[in-house]
């Protein structure tokens, strides 16, 4: 199987829509880079597809966590060149165990350059579906849910045992069993990239780039974002976190400086002939805001509001106090627990849930009873230097949104930032009364990682 190997305007527009692609993705990639991009290519060439690869990604990736995205649309702009038809579909399930015999084979020996043809022959024979040539399409799913690759371990790992004799038989078969797990996977993975080039060569590269490639998981959004998904949004936390403490540290420089004294600085223009070289400021005291977080954690928002706590508690040198509620229909103070489960990030919904009283006589989220109970029972936890940021999607499942009650709590803080999940055209319509918040305080869409860092890094007080 050879690479594709385009040349001359065929390489521009492949590198081009490339970068365009990736770009779509959040990836900020400049002129500059594209430019590096086209040289490293030139250097390289065309012959080695993965030589190519790793040229592009040296020159257009900023961080490893943009690797997997800029993979699986590579792939799409430099395909692997088939030989065969292996266009068809509808094969035999006598075809079906040949295929698997010889995928058995081809992991066991780990040759990738047979695995690559069979994930071609396993989307082309069992992942077709439509009823003909011009309505066709290709599933990975459909290919894989056939093939079922995942149950060939044993028999992988019988025929590597018929060809070696290890002295310590189970300690090498946990480590094959690893091994062959890997192969499995890496299989899977040529199985959707193949089942994509085929859509991409129906359909366009650039539409299946931007829609059948799942971007990198700050940019997932929160309310679709899978268990998967959320624990490697737990692994940004602290990187994140570093990231806006030195934006706001250097804010906080910058605010320190105050306003100008114009009074003191004419004075001192009087050295300088009237010009005024030297501006004198009003120095402000250091004093950190505090800072409270109010959050739904019921339903699909959870995953939003755990993320924002763990964001917030590597944050919390950044305030004078922080100060965590959770609530669904009832409130509780959780900042303890976020405090004590830094190490188990991924258990924190569960301990919230378990530890904290959050519900009354219904687990279903109530805006309108949460908030009054915290106006009534929290109300020392706001003040003049509190900014108060609330996390949830505003619906109320029809009861009263008691809007007095924020009104409380606004005349209270310093300021309310309200953080909306959903994006703002679903807000009003069903149970959601987000355009009533809105209409007192500050309420925002935040919908991904992304979104969440630059808002807490442009909103939050220095």
């Amino acid at each position: 199987m050879s690479p594709a190997q385009p040349t001359g305007a065929g390489a521009v527009a492949r590198l081009t829509g490339l970068v365009g692609a990736l770009r779509d993705h959040g990836f900020g990639i400049g002129t500059g880079e594209s430019v590096d991009a086209g040289h490293a290519l030139e250097a390289v060439g065309f012959t080695d597809r993965e030589r190519v690869r790793e040229a592009l990604a040296a020159t257009l990736l900023h961080g490893e966590a943009q690797r997997p995205v800029f993979d699986r649309v590579f792939d799409l702009y430099f395909p692997l060149g088939h030989s065969g038809p292996a266009e068809t579909y509808g094969h035999t399930p006598a075809d079906l165990a040949a295929l698997r015999e010889r995928l058995t084979q081809a992991l066991t020996a780990g040759d990738d350059a047979a695995l690559d043809l069979l994930a071609a022959e396993a989307v082309g024979g069992f992942g077709g579906y439509g009823s003909g040539p011009g309505s066709d399409g290709w599933s990975s799913y459909q290919a894989l849910s056939r093939l079922r690759p995942e149950t060939l371990l044993a028999r992988v790992r019988e025929l590597h045992r018929a060809a070696s004799a290890p002295e310590d038989p189970e300690f090498t078969d946990r480590l094959l069993d690893d091994e062959i797990r890997r192969r499995i996977e890496a299989f899977r993975e040529r199985v959707r990239t193949e089942a994509r080039r085929r859509v991409a060569e129906r359909q366009g590269r650039d539409r299946v780039a931007r829609r059948a490639v799942a971007g990198t998981a700050d940019t997932v959004d929160f309310l679709l974002a899978g268990r998967a998904q959320l624990d490697e949004l737990r692994r940004t936390v602290r990187p994140l976190a570093r990231t806006l403490a030195t934006r706001l540290a250097a804010r906080r420089r910058r605010a320190a400086r105050g306003e100008i004294d114009l009074r003191r600085t004419l004075r001192r223009s009087l050295s300088t002939g009237g010009v005024p070289v030297r501006p004198v400021f009003r120095r402000r005291p250091p004093r950190r805001p505090e800072l409270v977080l109010l959050c739904d954690v019921s339903g699909s928002v959870a995953g939003f509001a755990q993320f924002t706590m763990l964001l917030v508690q590597a944050l919390h040198d950044q305030f004078s106090r922080v100060r965590v509620f959770a609530f669904v229909n009832r409130v509780d103070e959780v900042t303890g627990l976020i405090a004590r489960g830094s190490a188990d990030a991924a258990g924190l919904g569960d301990r919230i849930l378990a530890e904290a009283e959050l519900t009354g006589w219904h687990g279903q989220s109530d805006y309108g009873t949460a908030l009054g109970e915290f106006a009534e029972r929290y109300a020392e936890a706001v003040g003049p230097r509190t900014v108060v940021l609330v996390l949830g999607d505003a619906r109320t499942n029809g009861s009263d949104p008691n809007l007095a009650a924020l009104e409380r709590i606004a005349a209270r803080a310093r300021r309310v930032h309200w953080l909306n999940p959903e994006q703002p055209s679903l807000w009003g319509t069903g149970d959601s009364v987000a355009p009533a918040y809105a209409g007192l305080v500050d309420m925002r869409p935040c919908r991904n990682a992304r979104q969440l860092g630059a808002l807490v890094g442009r909103l939050l007080p220095v």
